[in-house]
């Protein structure tokens, strides 16, 4: 197959381009300038620099014409702090680009395309009670933006939405986005988190997922992707034994604090005139939560590995350069405990 990834010189994009080589598809990466070193991808890998959010129709059109599928791994995460409404930055970045690439897919007449979502619009569905798409403009995003691409390619295309965990690994030349969590557990003070947990996956299942999707799936579906259901308690226990250090013991944020904590920052974001894409304060509600599921349906259909990610939580802190912690205390609050590789 001819694969276009956009958003491949990213660290998921990137992934899903090594995985796509190997099994002997052609792969063009779409990336934003100046894009990466060139020994970074594989030399078969066609590079090409272009924001696919400012490019015309005409460009948009011009990157669908040899390519069998398209892998969308663009977009802004939950991580971006937007000035207010967060909702106009989301959905610029994730349901308005989205919409125009699956509009020029449907030109180009092909036949799939791949969406990196998030594991947040389950949750939507299945907690229906926390009303998470309603709140939070982040998930209101991408719940946005699975349904318009599926609406716009009808029956004509299959849009496979891929709603992703949080993920370990690491990528050349890049420091993962857990390394100020790597460097809080280096540092030796005592470990204070909240309770809940998450499905975790290794990036390299991701990428596994992905091709699965571009081979194997012919009409619109959504999966659950992930490998192992862990506490943070756990997490910060992985990532201990990984550092070498002994003191593991992790000590329990009470719910009324990290709320406490979580609104203040919510207070200093609308006092600068930001918004973030996830409200902290009502977000709290969903860290304490043990957001598990059993991946092993989308495990079959996609025939992905799982088993690795305490390998890749090894390989995150490996690559994790020291002494880089938070830039400032809100951020860290707000991102208890998302300082994810995610889209």
């Amino acid at each position: 197959m001819n694969v276009l990834v956009i958003g491949g010189t990213g660290f998921l994009g990137y992934h899903a381009c090594l995985e796509l080589t190997q099994r002997g598809h052609r792969v063009t990466a779409l990336g934003i300038p100046p894009g990466p070193a060139p020994s970074l991808l594989p030399e078969s890998v066609r590079i090409v620099l272009m924001d696919i959010a400012t490019a015309d129709d005409r460009a948009v059109d011009a990157l669908m014409d040899t390519v069998d599928a398209v892998v969308f791994a663009a977009g802004a995460d939950d991580r971006q702090t937007p000035p207010a409404p967060a909702q106009h930055f989301f959905f610029e970045a994730n349901v308005r680009t989205t919409v125009r690439v699956a509009a020029a897919a449907l030109r180009a007449r092909l036949k799939k395309m791949i969406i990196l979502g998030s594991y947040f619009t389950y949750f939507d569905r299945q907690w229906p009670e926390m009303k998470l798409a309603e709140v939070h403009p982040y998930i209101h995003s991408r719940k946005e933006q699975m349904k318009l691409a599926t609406d716009i390619a009808g029956d004509a295309m299959a849009v496979v939405v891929l709603e992703l965990p949080y993920i370990f690994g690491a990528m050349p030349g890049a420091a993962p986005l857990w390394t100020p969590l790597v460097n809080y557990v280096r540092s030796g003070t005592p470990l204070v988190y909240p309770r809940g947990g998450s499905n975790m996956i290794a990036v390299e299942g991701v990428a596994q997922a992905i091709a699965g999707a571009c081979e194997d799936i012919q009409q619109s579906s959504v999966f659950q992707i992930g490998d192992e259901n862990l506490t943070w308690t756990q997490l910060l226990q992985l990532m201990c034994r990984a550092i070498g250090r002994k003191d593991d013991k992790v000590h329990i944020i009470d719910n009324t604090v990290l709320k406490s904590m979580s609104w203040m920052l919510d207070a200093i974001h609308s006092i600068k005139g930001l918004e973030g894409g996830l409200h902290s304060r009502e977000f709290a509600n969903l860290l304490v939560e043990n957001a598990f599921f059993d991946p092993s349906a989308s495990q079959t259909a996609l025939g992905y590995n799982r088993g690795t990610l305490e390998q890749a939580i090894q390989a995150t802190v490996a690559a994790s350069p020291e002494h880089l912690m938070f830039d400032n205390w809100p951020r860290f609050l707000q991102h208890l405990p998302g300082l994810t590789a995610k889209r």
